[in-house]
């Protein structure tokens, strides 16, 4: 079979195995249901945006199994619904998510992590295939940092804290500490955060390249959904192509990484939405995308 050919039946198995339906319902019509640890929600003009919350504020949205839980399975429904195009993740103005819940995993052992597989369900959130954007007010400590950089954008109040303080409780980052911060802000960066755990505030984010953009914290999840919002008015399809191109670059070599986007930018020809958008620019229309 020709490259092209094979191309072209892979984007059609990339369409099927992700639901997207050649005519796009409304995502206001999915009923989402109610969990205890966190609330969703559709956000937006046009209720396009998903808007996940966690909501354990006694414990400063500490990250124990249950609410780990409730989140995985918000955010594959929410991967799953048309009409949906981004997610949003955010706590309160208090804590994002102040860090895994200690007390739950203190008296654990290596056989009994292994066995159950600890944090394991945490890699629902980065195998998402539509973009998820974190809107971290205060705090974002050890596992809450881990959760914002699992997602693809990280927006951050002006009062929000970082940091991996796990050395200080006699253990490492688990869920990508180490991993993403080397990735996004470079080795030395990296070994000052994990290996001192001390915390660093929103502007240090920013200029290390952790976070995109600060805002005012009564402003900041708006913000983040009229991100989520112009990102839902592209093709779905080709977001999610896009997506996956900026994900390869930190998964292989620089050589490797522009071989992948060459041919994901020939097999975006494939698609029709590809035909709308470039003729409804050189028409000076809106495009109607149908993820085909």
């Amino acid at each position: 079979m020709a490259l092209s050919s094979r191309l072209a039946a892979g984007l059609r198995g990339f369409v099927a195995t992700r639901g997207i339906q050649q005519n796009l319902r409304f995502a206001s019509s999915v009923d989402i249901p109610k969990y205890e640890y966190v609330e969703a929600s559709l956000a937006g003009e046009k209720k396009n945006v998903g808007l996940i919350r966690l909501n354990r504020p006694k414990a400063l949205n500490a990250l124990c199994d249950a609410l780990v839980a409730d989140l995985a399975k918000a955010v594959k429904l929410m991967d799953k619904t048309p009409g949906i195009g981004a997610i949003v993740i955010t706590g309160s103005e208090k804590a994002f998510a102040a860090g895994a819940d200690i007390k739950e995993m203190k008296d654990t052992t290596f056989a009994s992590n292994i066995t159950c597989g600890l944090l394991q369900e945490w890699q629902e959130i980065s195998k998402c295939s539509k973009p998820v954007i974190a809107a971290v007010n205060g705090y974002a400590l050890g596992g809450g940092c881990e959760l914002a950089m699992m997602c693809d954008i990280i927006y951050a109040g002006d009062k929000a804290r970082f940091g991996q303080p796990e050395v200080s409780i006699g253990t490492i980052p688990g869920a990508g500490g180490t991993q993403r911060i080397a990735r996004s802000c470079g080795k030395s960066k990296a070994m000052e955060i994990c290996l001192s755990g001390n915390q660093f505030s929103a502007e240090e984010a920013e200029k290390m390249g952790l976070v995109s953009k600060i805002f005012p914290a009564d402003k900041l999840v708006d913000e983040a959904v009229k991100l989520g919002e112009k990102i839902s008015s592209h093709s779905p399809l080709i977001i999610a192509l896009c997506k996956e191109s900026v994900n390869k670059a930190f998964e292989t070599s620089l050589a490797e990484g522009l071989s992948f986007e060459k041919r994901i930018f020939h097999a975006t020809f494939s698609t029709k939405d590809q035909q709308e958008g470039m003729d409804a620019f050189v028409e000076k229309r809106a495009p109607k995308w149908t993820s085909t």
